[in-house]
């Protein structure tokens, strides 16, 4: 294309905005991604991968501890969190080096810069160098944020603790959402104490109501301690340690360690977007279409840095329709935003899609019939663990039809997939009660409640 240097330039290099120039290199584009970081953004430097790593350190953690419960003669594991960091960023760095060589074999250009609009056609490197193309692709992410109280400078925030290189003895963590749940369990099976300080009445809002009682429930078994509609104030510091106080003026304890997991904010502002006239709502986030379009012709933005769901699948999932559309010759590909599963690694796992009980009955009153299965898994009922898990299935009208699924438990991460997708194609109570079950497993549950 005369007068251009590519035909698409990527801001940021992570999940989505990789998955983007793959998929359009692929069509034939010339493509420039540019990042200043390390390739695969949040998610596979300081979010999803090291922390599922480890998560698998923490479970094997609580299986040792079974084990010995059972039978096993297990000496008490010392955990090695530096050797384990080894093999962590070993794993990491193959991720690395595998972007790059499929990079190279899609002649995809990375200039290791920052990228900042100029126009709707022109981005300007960090280094004043300024590149154009016919298409642009915003996907710089978010980044945590910590609350706007005093001390909060005393706080780490979610990123360092990718950092560390033991487990805190006591940690306190602010927040309830999906990294301060995450966060929690994996620090009290590595070592710490942990205290959670929650500004609502339960966990994680947005996922069912019952689920998540019972999952603080199960943290409490597990050590955790819940401060639940806890109104923090401020922070100070005193010598080593942090204190609290909430807004009565009450001090917590001393601590070891603060972790803020309050939020994300987007990225927005270090692309240029707003100085352009790309349309920003109140938090920043980048407005986009059904088709991930900015309010700039020419200009789309996927990923965190948008207001949409906040998962690297939808990202890469976004990224690739769009591409699809912009060079595959598929002028209506686009992301369907419903029934996305999602899946939150605590002790047990919980994971839901669809909608919630909460949500189906405000959408269809009393049409809406819930199923559940309360039990505890039979590694935990052998070893007498008090760990309990809970399914759950929302359906809707005289068919039945499934519109939620819900699952606290071992292995919910692995079910869900699979009935992701049935939910996904429309089935019905009877398709669950016509299905043979596999026993004993937990997955059987899902198949068997009546």
């Amino acid at each position: 294309m005369s007068g251009t240097d590519f035909d698409l330039i990527v801001i940021g290099g992570g999940s989505g905005g990789l998955a983007g120039a793959f998929r359009a290199a692929a069509h034939g584009a010339r493509v420039a991604v540019l990042e200043p970081g390390e390739l695969g953004g949040t998610c596979v430097n300081v979010g999803c991968v090291p922390k599922k790593a480890m998560w698998l350190a923490a479970d094997l953690s609580q299986k040792l501890a079974l084990a010995a419960k059972l039978g096993f003669t297990v000496s008490p594991p010392q955990f090695d969190w530096r050797e384990f960091i080894t093999h962590r960023q070993r794993y990491i760095s193959n991720i690395h080096a595998s972007y790059q060589q499929r990079m190279d074999a899609n002649g995809v250009a990375l200039l290791r810069t920052r990228g900042c609009l100029q126009s709707p056609d022109t981005v300007e490197t960090s280094e004043g160098v300024r590149l154009r193309a016919p298409h642009i692709l915003i996907a710089t992410g978010g980044h945590p944020q910590r609350p706007d109280i005093p001390g909060a400078e005393h706080g780490q925030v979610s990123d360092d603790f990718f950092n560390l290189c033991e487990a805190p003895e006591h940690v306190a963590i602010v927040g309830g959402g999906y990294i301060a749940v995450e966060l929690a369990g994996v620090l009290q099976a590595l070592g710490s104490r942990v205290d959670m300080f929650v500004r609502g009445r339960r966990l994680l809002n947005g996922f069912d109501e019952e689920l998540t009682l019972q999952l603080a429930e199960d943290y409490r078994q597990y050590g955790v301690r819940l401060h639940l509609d806890y109104p923090l104030r401020s922070v100070r510091q005193e010598g080593s340690k942090i204190v609290l106080r909430d807004g009565a003026g009450t001090d917590t304890m001393a601590f070891d360690a603060l972790v803020f997991a309050t939020g994300r904010r987007p990225n927005s502002d270090v692309c240029g977007a707003a100085k352009i006239g790309i349309e920003l709502d109140v938090s920043g986030h980048v407005q986009v279409d059904e088709f991930q379009n900015t309010t700039v012709d020419g200009i789309y933005a996927v990923g965190d840095v948008t207001d949409r769901v906040a998962l690297t699948p939808v990202a890469i999932a976004a990224a690739r329709r769009l591409m699809d559309r912009v060079f595959g010759g598929k002028p209506d590909a686009r992301l369907d935003y419903a029934d996305i599963a999602t899946v939150i690694f605590s002790h047990p796992p919980i994971g839901q899609v669809g909608l919630t009980e909460a949500q189906a009955r405000l959408e269809h009153g009393d049409a809406v019939r819930v199923y559940r299965a309360g039990f505890r898994p039979m590694l935990h009922a052998l070893a007498d663990s008090p760990q309990r898990s809970l399914f759950k299935l929302v359906c809707v009208g005289a068919e039945e039809r499934v519109v939620g699924i819900h699952l606290l438990g071992e292995g919910a991460d692995e079910i869900l997939q699979g009935f992701a997708v049935a939910l996904k194609r429309g089935i019905c109570k009877r398709d669950l009660d016509d299905t043979v079950a596999i026993h004993p497993t937990s997955a059987e549950e899902v198949v068997l409640m009546r």
